[in-house]
């Protein structure tokens, strides 16, 4: 019996992607081999990959000067692949700071270009908030501009997407890309890790604007070019074939449920009916996120005791709600409720809440 699985990433998958998966892995398409098995160079897999590719161009309405490659590393690799590929090491670039992974990447780019400048920065709130459009600080010649949509840590969501002035926008998106539809072109390059709402980990998916494709510098490793990657269809070097496969199969399973309008409608009252049963708890739960920036993917909460957290977690696990915990640099629980966790889950979440603050409160 499967449970109800809120974790963060690597996340749940649909069950029916699960299935299917299941069915056909000793034995993909009659080749008498897994998909795992196979050439990634042969014409069933390189048919697969156009189909993964056209799909995720569909579901997101990619444009057609908008190259879509998978690649290695996750998104953590792209903190450094991103200024290497779209910046001189001379250049300017602008980042926002709204959490880990925004203070992460910001790191990394200080590494690798001379001027990193930042545009705002959440500290003086804990980053429980993103920054007022008209208090982002844009230099003037920036190569990009990079922020993180949606933190997964903190649950911080921005709202609105920044107003560049022609600058590249460049969006950290692994965790809330398909969650809802999102207009591609107003953005230069998207990149976001697989393992939220696109598959198993490992894999991670580039959407750049062809224009951006050769500012790489001379120097950088022909495995992070994205020119290079571009040009050789996303096999440069042996992609994930498992994680591309499966990735297929989640895009197909996004369209059955009706694409990225319906799946953003019912993310969005997930998400509604959780913030409504932790602000309804008469204070026994708690999420610290001003309310105007509360990520629909990722909801962080606080009990009145953190010695309360433990019988929780253990009486979340009896009931079939796993992997609950907050993540371990900040603690508290948290429940990611990504496009596979189902409306029932997030009932069955608030129900479980409901009845341990009437038993401990």
């Amino acid at each position: 019996m499967r449970a109800f699985n809120f974790a963060a990433g690597p996340a749940a998958l649909p069950v029916e992607v699960l299935e299917q998966a299941r069915e056909e892995l000793t034995d993909w398409q009659g080749l008498g081999a897994s998909v795992m098995e196979i050439s990634h160079r042969g014409k069933p897999f390189l048919a697969m990959a156009r189909a993964a590719e056209s799909d995720l161009r569909e579901l997101l309405a990619v444009p057609a000067n908008y190259r879509v490659l998978f690649m290695q590393g996750g998104g953590a690799a792209q903190f450094s692949v991103v200024p290497l590929n779209l910046a001189a090491a001379d250049a300017t670039v602008d980042y926002v700071v709204t959490g880990h992974w925004s203070k992460r990447a910001i790191a990394e780019a200080q590494r690798l270009i001379a001027h990193v400048n930042t545009a705002a920065d959440e500290e003086s709130s804990r980053y429980t908030t993103v920054p007022r459009p008209a208090a982002l600080r844009l230099s003037a010649g920036a190569a990009y501009l990079h922020y993180c949509p949606n933190e997964t840590i903190g649950g911080v969501e921005f709202p609105y997407v920044p107003e560049t002035g022609g600058v590249p926008l460049v969006a950290d998106m692994s965790s809330t890309i398909l969650s809802r539809p999102i207009e591609v072109a107003r953005f230069g390059l998207i990149y976001a890790g697989a393992q939220k709402n696109i598959g198993p980990s490992g894999l991670v998916v580039v959407i750049a604007r062809e224009d951006l494709l050769d500012r790489a510098r001379k120097d950088i490793p022909a495995v992070w070019s994205y020119r290079a990657v571009a040009e050789e269809g996303s096999m440069f070097n042996t992609p994930p074939t498992f994680s591309w496969y499966l990735a297929g199969l989640v895009f197909k399973w996004l369209k059955a449920q009706g694409g990225l309008g319906a799946m953003g409608e019912r993310n969005r009252m997930k998400a509604e009916r959780l913030y409504a049963a932790i602000d309804g708890s008469s204070g026994f739960y708690r999420n610290p996120v001003s309310r105007e920036c509360r990520s629909w993917m990722n909801v962080p909460f606080a009990l009145p005791d953190p010695r309360l957290e433990a019988p929780f977690l253990a009486e979340a696990r009896a009931a079939g709600l796993v992997n609950l915990e907050g993540h371990r640099s900040v603690g508290g629980l948290r429940a990611s409720i990504y496009n596979a966790m189902p409306p029932e889950g997030v009932t069955a979440l608030i129900a479980f809440m409901q009845d341990f603050a009437r038993r401990n409160g």
